[in-house]
């Protein structure tokens, strides 16, 4: 079997796209070479996610990949809450930066990174408070 090496999918503009998941939250993001700008929904990154984990966690494929400030990134998120949406982009630009540079793949996927976090709020169920808590018992 012949080994064939796996080609980057860089768009005209010079970008590269990937779709992030996690919980109800779907992430757009596009990166370009840059100086490591990053723009959520028209915002900068620490002003859209204020809190340290949350930013922590949206560089973390970067820091894995040691491409910290090396890549420019445009972001659309829907849905969900922030620590969701956080997620999301996360996803979003470790499969960004994998169609950018194919090598990544395998440091990125052993850190977990490529792999979406498929846990969801469980739903309601008929005759309980929530998914499975009940109501107060009482003898009396």
């Amino acid at each position: 079997m012949s080994e064939e090496k796996v080609q980057s999918k860089v768009d005209p503009f010079g970008r590269t796209y990937g779709t992030g998941r996690r919980k109800e939250s779907v992430a757009r993001v596009w990166i370009k070479p840059g100086n490591g700008k990053i723009e959520i929904n028209g915002r900068r990154m620490t002003d859209y996610f204020s809190r340290s984990v949350l930013q922590t966690l949206v560089l973390q494929p970067f820091s894995i990949a040691e491409r910290l400030g090396r890549y420019d990134v445009i972001c659309t998120v829907r849905g969900g809450g922030l620590s969701g949406q956080a997620g999301a982009v996360r996803h979003g630009i470790s499969r960004a930066l994998v169609d950018y540079e194919p090598d990544l793949r395998s440091v990125l996927k052993a850190a977990g990174m490529m792999t979406r976090d498929s846990r969801t709020v469980e739903r309601k169920k008929y005759g309980l408070m929530k998914a499975r808590r009940s109501f107060q018992f009482s003898k009396r």
